[in-house]
């Protein structure tokens, strides 16, 4: 659905208008987009060249002809060039060091170096045009390296950077200044220690809140400079508010709603400057003390509100914040806030980030309105996620309720405790299907007669996979805090400024298990249980047959791939092939939970891989569920497309027959036409309908798309027409402009299920 089209039931102003078009404009111009270094990256998490998302300039960066494009996904501006004070940079100057000072005084330059810049329209400000990967080396010693290589060819992979949920409370209680006093309280707590280390990180860290603090001056001063210039009453009115906004910041904490929002959304500049990808927790909790305050005041109203949130939407579309869940005695969380944050996106809609908690007792009215939201917008937001398989899943891993209680959706389909949790969510990969070639190898050698011997050999690689995987971790974590600290982060988290330590640290905080994305399950079920029927059950065939013409990917046998495709697959409610998944996902959760990190947490898997499913098929060739090469993987837990055949609800029981609980996310990702409803039910009553049983049915979480395949299509053939300007598509976890993305990712999208009947 176009996003110009959509009917909101709140007109935006002249002046948010505007703004959603330099949004807008920004983002489908290329101006947003991310980057990946290549499909071993997407595949891997881990491209061997970079310890991160491929950096857009810098000694770090690959051609333009090998990156590939995610999406209009990125935090920062790109303005057309490299960082133009790369070469004076501390490390570059002074000498580079693996420490949290060496890395410090290049984020203070950095920061320093980069414009402070305020836009008319503009109440909530700040932007940047470069990420400190840009111009500082982020690579990892070369033992790291040679692990990596060595753990892709048993088929995992991973990187350590962002991906967790601080404690914007904190900040939004201390300010900067506060902040800076805690790091000098802490430090002096540990000089009468002697613990040098910890001394040296807390001066790290007084850097690194300096210059953030003469950041934000440097925006006040801007903005009065535009307010002398102006000649509009009401222009010149506004920079003069966001310069007074801007000054309070940099001395105090944010005393009105207005500048709690300007501080959030400063914090998120600040700090995805030095990485990419956090949440950013409750926004209603965050916000809404604030908001009653004012109200109660008289100095704002719901539409000011609504509208500041808005503009923090806009500035950028990628925030992940949460709403609903439950307080910590239990109760709904709803609160006004939550109703303004959703009111917000309404307004401005298209691309952004957003979770709707569910649970059994939530406001029923907002939950309705949320999926009426989803119903019209019809891009995947708010994402619908079930608040109490979250909270339980921490409790699950090991956390405390009074850490679990406050979890977050916090990123495409990850969660995370807020303050208290870093579990490098998103960043590690899990090949299944590369266990199983290596396994079906094995077996032919041994000649095996049965299906149970093919299991235990497909079991042992597994394991063997999942201890390199370990091994490759614990030694990035040796590396990590001294790497590339998340110092930004870890003044918002609860541990490491009292402890003298990164968040990425060991000792950080309480929580720390290592989470992984595992790509392949639908296929590998679908592989196994094709297997079981045609050369076990059956002896149709024999394995080294099979093997054969999988490796020749199926020339001259497409015979036998017929076969293998109309054996029973997964995602139609059959017991038999569902009884496969739940063996083949519950032994990667025994597996991973008896193993630790150094960290002093156990792995935990996600059945989840957010776009390496797109181009698998180019690195691994086909598969033995009948899939030719080059085709797409499954996504994360959904069947293969074009293989749910018995409707939506038939895939919906099929995912819920394993214990999300166990896991670390798995979402049900839908695409809908809209002749799916031929106005036979509204659209918005059906999302409820649906959602809420899926989740009363064990479901973690749900993203939507309704959108038209035929304007799907005219979009990809004439991307430059400006009517598909607005098209949006929650992509997996994450939304982008359609005309934006790789063309791979959007012939994958469009090659998905779309459903016809329930």
């Amino acid at each position: 659905m176009l996003a110009s089209s959509v009917s909101v039931k709140i007109e935006p102003s002249e002046r948010l208008k505007r703004l959603t078009k330099r949004s807008t404009d920004l983002a489908t111009s290329g101006r947003r987009n991310l980057y990946a270094d290549n499909p071993e990256f997407l595949v891997y998490h881990w491209s061997g060249h970079s310890a991160a998302f491929s950096p857009a300039t810098g000694e770090m960066a690959v051609s333009e002809s090998q990156r590939i494009n995610i999406g209009d996904h990125n935090c920062r501006v790109d303005v057309g060039g490299p960082f133009p004070f790369a070469d004076k940079i501390p490390s570059k100057v002074d000498g580079f060091e693996y420490s949290a000072l060496n890395w410090a005084k290049d984020y203070s330059f950095f920061l320093d170096h980069s414009p402070a810049e305020v836009y008319p329209d503009e109440t909530i400000v700040g932007e940047f045009h470069w990420q400190l990967d840009e111009a500082r080396l982020y690579k990892y010693p070369d033992i790291v390296y040679e692990l990596g290589e060595k753990l892709r060819h048993v088929g995992a992979g991973g990187m350590s950077l962002a991906h967790t949920c601080p404690d914007l409370s904190i900040g939004l209680e201390l300010g900067w200044p506060g902040l800076l006093e805690k790091v000098r309280e802490s430090r002096d707590l540990h000089k009468s220690y002697g613990a040098q280390l910890r001394i040296d990180y807390l001066n790290a860290q007084e850097i690194v809140v300096q210059a953030i603090i003469r950041f934000i001056i440097r925006h006040a001063d801007k903005a009065l400079e535009m307010a002398k210039q102006e000649t509009d009453p009401e222009r010149k009115a506004r920079f003069v508010r966001v310069a007074v906004n801007c000054k309070i910041l940099s001395e105090g904490p944010p005393k009105t709603f207005e500048q709690a929002v300007q501080w959030i959304y400063l914090f998120q500049v600040v700090e995805r400057i030095n990485g990419h990808g956090n949440g950013y927790g409750r926004l209603d909790l965050l916000l809404n003390d604030f908001y009653q305050r004012d109200k109660a005041a008289g100095i704002i109203t719901r539409a000011e509100a609504r509208e500041l949130i808005a503009e923090m939407y806009l500035k950028y579309g990628g925030n992940y914040f949460a709403f609903g869940g439950r307080l910590k005695d239990g109760s709904d969380a709803t609160n006004e806030a939550s109703w303004i944050g959703l009111e917000a996106y309404d307004v401005t809609g298209g691309y952004n980030h957003l979770g709707l908690m569910w649970h059994p007792d939530i406001d029923k009215s907002f939950y309705a309105y949320g999926c009426d939201v989803v119903a019209r917008h019809g891009c995947g937001t708010p994402t619908l996620v079930n608040y109490d398989i979250l909270r339980d899943s921490e409790l699950y891993s090991g956390y405390s309720y009074d850490d679990a209680w406050n979890v977050a959706y916090s990123g495409c389909q990850w969660y995370c405790a807020v303050g208290s949790e870093y579990s490098d969510h998103d960043m590690n990969c899990l090949v299944l299907t590369k266990c199983l070639d290596i396994a079906v190898e094995q077996g032919i050698a041994k000649g095996i007669t049965t299906f149970e011997q093919l299991w235990e050999l497909y079991d042992r690689q597994l394991e063997k996979t999942i201890d390199m995987l370990v091994e490759f971790k614990n030694k990035v974590y040796e590396w990590q805090d001294r790497v590339w600290p998340e110092m930004v982060t870890s003044l918002c988290m609860h541990g490491p400024i009292e402890k003298g330590c990164d968040v990425t640290s060991p000792r950080g905080v309480n929580n720390t298990f290592t989470s992984v994305n595992v790509l392949g399950v639908p296929n590998v079920v679908d592989s196994l249980q094709a297997l079981k029927e045609l050369v076990f059950d059956q002896k149709r065939y024999s394995l080294e047959e099979v093997q054969k013409a999988k490796n020749n990917n199926w020339q001259e046998a497409e015979d036998l791939r017929q076969r293998l495709l109309n054996a029973q697959k997964f995602g139609n409610d059959l017991d038999e092939v569902d009884e496969m998944y739940v063996r083949v996902a519950n032994r990667i959760v025994d597996i991973m939970e008896l193993k630790r990190n150094i960290k002093g947490g156990h792995f935990r898997p996600s059945l989840f891989q957010f776009m390496g499913h797109t181009y698998a098929g180019h690195l691994l060739g086909a598969t033995y569920d009948g899939r030719l090469a080059r085709e797409p993987f499954a996504h994360g837990c959904n069947p293969m497309h074009g293989r749910n055949t018995e409707g939506i609800t038939a895939t919906a029981n099929s995912l819920c027959k394993i214990d999300f609980r166990r896991f670390q996310g798995g979402s049900l990702q839908i695409e809908l036409q809209p002749k799916f409803f031929d106005g036979k039910e509204n659209i918005a009553e059906f999302v409820y309908n649906f959602s809420t049983a899926f989740m009363a049915h064990g479901g973690v979480q749900i993203n939507l798309n309704i959108i038209d395949l035929q304007k799907l299509r005219a979009a990809m053939e004439d991307p430059s027409n400006p009517v598909h300007k607005g098209l949006v598509v929650k992509v997996t976890g994450y939304s982008a402009h359609f005309c934006v993305m790789d063309r791979k990712f959007q012939e994958e999208f469009i090659a998905r299920v779309n459903y016809e009947a329930i």
